[in-house]
């Protein structure tokens, strides 16, 4: 369940299904940020930071209108990314297909990409925490061994953090 509260940046965790590492592909990636990139505008959200980690994605979002869903934002998010990546494995890696398949109660295969729920939201509506928070999803990277600056993650909004550029732009924060 996620909380709108007016006025409040939202952290967002999700997972991709059982944890596999199914964001280690430069083309999946690719697709996500671009399906980030058409949410923000779709749907009017400001995008304060992100790291994509191989399993696992950190995204710091801000509606521009106080009624705005946040599950409607996860969901037009993730869904072509997982249309695409299940209409590109059917095709290139069927194996990787069938273990990544569940079988629905009336029998039918249905794909999953993404864990089922909608992963972890907070609230963020003190500006100090909002800086503390961009700070610990940028550091994951890290914490995980991946690389030894937090700008060096390619997946990450911290070299835009640290010198203006990276694969997605940020907006500016609040104050």
């Amino acid at each position: 369940m996620h909380f709108n509260l007016p006025g409040h940046a939202h952290e967002l965790t999700f997972s991709c299904y059982r944890r596999t590492q199914l964001l280690s592909s430069e083309t999946t990636i690719t697709w996500l940020l671009q399906a980030i990139e058409a949410d923000r505008h779709e749907r009017g959200f400001h995008v304060y930071a992100f790291v994509i980690m191989p399993e696992h994605v950190h995204i710091i979002i801000h509606p521009h209108e106080s009624a705005s869903e946040i599950s409607w934002f996860l969901k037009s998010m993730k869904q072509p990314v997982a249309r695409k990546v299940s209409r590109w494995l059917s095709g290139h890696d069927p194996q990787m297909y069938d273990r990544l398949c569940i079988k629905r109660k009336d029998g039918r295969r249905e794909f999953r990409f993404w864990q089922a729920g909608g992963g972890y939201d907070r609230n963020i509506e003190n500006p100090k925490t909002l800086i503390q928070m961009i700070d610990y999803i940028h550091q994951n990277p890290v914490r995980r061994g991946l690389v030894e600056q937090a700008a060096d993650w390619k997946w990450s909004s911290a070299s835009w953090y640290d010198h203006g550029e990276g694969m997605l732009r940020m907006d500016s924060l609040p104050w």
